[in-house]
Formats: structure tokens, sequence, C-alpha cells
């Protein structure tokens, strides 16, 4: 069982940063493939960016690569997600995912455990 609570989101003008934070308490954490989705009104959740269980080897959505960057800490049981160069086609409700298995996967139905969301918006 993981449990995972997001903090970061927020308002910020394009061109502009944020970092989101993901903690995850439980003890099957360092056993779990982490991932960051995002899901706008109207569109379907969609896997921006995931990360192996060690760490090694990462994911990015097309139009995000370049720009976020997501990394795990598992010491302090944290995973985060850096947004640089934000744009408005960033905005959106951003989940923190959690799956057992070394590796991501980029269909949602695949996730075991969710956190609650945090709102990310960009203003042009």
């Amino acid at each position: 069982q993981v449990q995972l609570v997001e903090s970061g989101g927020g308002l910020v003008q394009a061109g502009g940063s944020l970092r989101l934070s993901c903690a995850a308490s439980g003890r099957t954490f360092t056993n779990s493939a982490m991932g960051w989705f995002r899901q706008a009104p109207g569109k379907e959740r969609a896997l921006v960016a995931g990360i192996s269980w060690r760490g090694s080897s990462t994911y990015y959505l097309d139009s995000v690569k370049g720009r976020f960057t997501i990394s795990r800490d598992n010491a302090k049981n944290t995973v985060y997600l850096q947004m640089n160069s934000l744009t408005p086609e960033d905005t959106a409700v951003y989940y923190c995912a959690a799956r057992g298995g070394m590796q991501w996967a980029t269909s949602p139905s695949e996730w075991s455990y969710w956190g609650q969301g945090t709102q990310v918006t960009v203003s042009s």
C-alpha cells in the first residue's frame, strides 16, 4: 500500500517554473515506479513523466522534453517534477502515481496508487 500527497502547484506566468513534490508513505515506495500525469478539462489523463524504481531511467511526454525533469529521493520517499519554461498548454491538474514493478506505464489503468492532484495554472 502506498499513499501519495502532492504539493507545489499554483499559478505562474508563462515562461516561469514550478516544482511539484509527491510525498509517499508505505513500505513499497522503493519498489515502485513513479509517474506524474496531468489532466486538463475535456482531455484524457496523460503520463507526463515517469521514473523507474531506482531512478535509472525516465520517460517524458514529447511536449515536455527539455523543459520538465522528474527525479526521486528514495531516502525521503519523495518524487519531484521540475517544470521550466511553462506555457498555458501546461495548465492542468497534475497527479502523482505509483505502480509496483521497475518500470513506468503510459496507460493510467496500469497504475495502482494516485494522489489527490494539484492544480497548475499558467497564465499568458
